[in-house]
């Protein structure tokens, strides 16, 4: 998929009235499955009819129709998420039943469609592939490395001192993994060089 993937900047909510039925969509960014579970618990509304919901983390996704028709709630709702190009992302749709029966295209689109509005709705964040590199350095130069790779964006994931120098594990944007190891070198005079840990 060559299409950026983003996750939402924070919390939102979207609220529709269809066929006397109220439907609330949740959503929040998340970084676990845990995370997404616990924003379920949160936010599902016990004297409600149904908390429907779904989410996707890269390649992990679950979906649940909470006593609604096999297919017609949890899957749709996560079709929404799927099909804004959302990823880390947990939607909740709670349902408080009207009185009219909906039918199961009718609750195909009520769940996706309030679930897909909230999200549309939504400040998006771009989510940015990370990469980690290990580099050894002399101690004379840790001040400098750690300077430059500011200007990578690259953050220190942890730093090991021994003997012989430094060892440092950092993450930073894979887009400018080819420029960093280039800084690197010259900062070491081709003495030493990052290579990739991931």
């Amino acid at each position: 998929m060559s299409e950026t993937l983003h996750t939402l900047a924070g919390a939102c909510q979207h609220s529709e009235d269809i066929k006397k039925s109220r439907f609330l969509a949740q959503a929040a960014p998340v970084q676990t499955a845990g995370q997404a579970l616990a924003f379920v618990r949160q936010v599902g509304d016990p004297a409600a009819t149904h908390n429907c919901w779904a989410y996707r983390i890269g390649q992990d996704y679950r979906f649940n129709d909470d006593g609604e028709p096999g297919g017609t709630a949890g899957r749709p709702i996560l079709q929404a998420i799927e099909g804004q190009a959302i990823d880390r992302a947990v939607v909740v749709v709670t349902r408080w039943y009207g009185g009219i029966k909906l039918g199961a295209g009718g609750l195909v689109r009520a769940y996706g469609g309030t679930a897909a509005e909230c999200l549309r709705r939504a400040e998006r964040l771009p989510i940015v592939a990370m990469a980690r590199l290990g580099v050894h350095c002399d101690f004379a130069e840790l001040a400098l490395l750690k300077a430059r790779l500011r200007e990578f964006d690259a953050e220190l994931m942890q730093e090991t001192f021994g003997a012989d120098g430094v060892e440092l594990d950092i993450q930073l944007p894979a887009l400018r993994v080819e420029e960093a190891q280039a800084r690197i070198t010259d900062i070491s005079r081709g003495r030493y060089s990052a290579r990739r840990l991931d």
